[in-house]
């Protein structure tokens, strides 16, 4: 069982509060379903670096750093591996993310998307769950001048471009990490924000990469929620790859749009085997922007959020409902676009 959560800041005003409260608080209620899951992944949206490490970027109007006491929260939810290729990563420069990057290797978390060289930036994580060795990617098209270069730390940069050909590495990645793992999983922080629907190169793009190997794909970078879809790669017999073109948010302090209502996101939960992915459910959770943390969405909240989530699926051509307080997807081949 695989959780997979959208984009986490523990920077700001998540930060202060994490240094005077538990470091479980952040999760709320939705502890207990982190902690029920044989892996969890989350997108840290945020650089982890003390107080004194590394200067507020120029010309950049949000910076997010989180203080180390932020990687307790991360054991607190047993999380697995984190994905670091994001608008974020570099908020306090080169020397705030190097030292994130040995934190988070001291407290065992393994990270993907970002490196003190190219080579480890872009490598595949290789995670050991339950007999399953699980391939990890992540990149992002935010921030190309943050592209991990020789002497340069940074992230894993790819443009949503099949032409270009950092993208064709990409997909040649995959392909070979599809050799040497039972499960290959892509992440990828990508477009712009509060966007309901994914850019019209992003669907392309995601069917690329489970052609290549993928056996899941998520995004973020959004803010909202985005629909997701069942694909049939080709060449693939019996493969149904769910493409999640956005996760939302998870923890943060941002401030609620009335209309795009970031404060309602999910928690994405996979049954997995040696076959894919066998079954989907959503929990619908809702984010406290004020005390900067997340609880599972009841009432009107889960109603109207699994509301809009089954309409942007249906779009897709995804069917789903209502089960066990949660919204379930039918991840068949027969369910699946080709």
């Amino acid at each position: 069982k695989l959780a997979v959560t959208g984009d986490v800041m523990l920077g700001r005003n998540s930060g202060e509060i994490l240094r005077r409260r538990p470091p479980e608080y952040v999760w709320g209620d939705t502890l207990s379903l982190l902690r029920e899951a044989d892996a969890v992944l989350m997108n840290l949206e945020c650089v982890v670096a003390r107080d004194e490490t590394g200067e507020p970027w120029p010309r950049k109007i949000f910076h997010f750093k989180a203080p180390p006491k932020a990687l307790e929260a991360l054991r607190a939810a047993h999380v697995t591996a984190v994905t670091l290729a994001n608008n974020h990563t570099l908020d306090y420069g080169a020397a705030a993310l190097e030292e994130m990057l040995g934190l988070l290797e001291e407290t065992g978390i393994p990270a993907a998307g970002a490196g003190r060289t190219p080579e480890e930036a872009r490598r595949t994580v290789t995670l050991q769950v339950r007999g399953l060795q699980i391939g990890l990617i992540n990149c992002t098209d935010n921030e190309p001048g943050w592209e991990a270069r020789a002497g340069s730390p940074g992230v894993y940069y790819v443009p949503v471009d099949l032409r270009d050909e950092r993208a064709r590495t990409l997909l040649d990645m995959v392909q070979a990490a599809r050799a040497g793992h039972d499960l290959v999983i892509v992440a990828a922080h990508w477009g712009p924000n509060m966007a309901a629907e994914p850019l019209p190169h992003h669907a392309p793009f995601a069917r690329a990469l489970a052609d290549a190997g993928a056996d899941l794909f998520i995004g973020t970078s959004a803010h909202v929620v985005q629909g997701i879809e069942l694909y049939r790669p080709a060449g693939r017999p019996g493969r149904v790859v769910p493409i999640c073109y956005d996760l939302g948010d998870y923890v943060d302090d941002y401030a609620v749009d009335p209309d795009r209502r970031n404060d309602r996101s999910f928690l994405l939960v996979c049954d997995l085997d040696q076959t894919g992915v066998r079954r989907i459910k959503l929990q619908p959770v809702l984010i406290d922007g004020w005390r900067c943390q997340v609880h599972r969405a009841r009432g009107a909240d889960a109603a109207e959020a699994m509301a809009t989530m089954v309409a942007r699926c249906q779009k897709m051509g995804t069917p789903g409902g209502p089960q066990g307080g949660g919204l379930a997807l039918d991840v068949e081949p027969s369910a699946a676009r080709q």
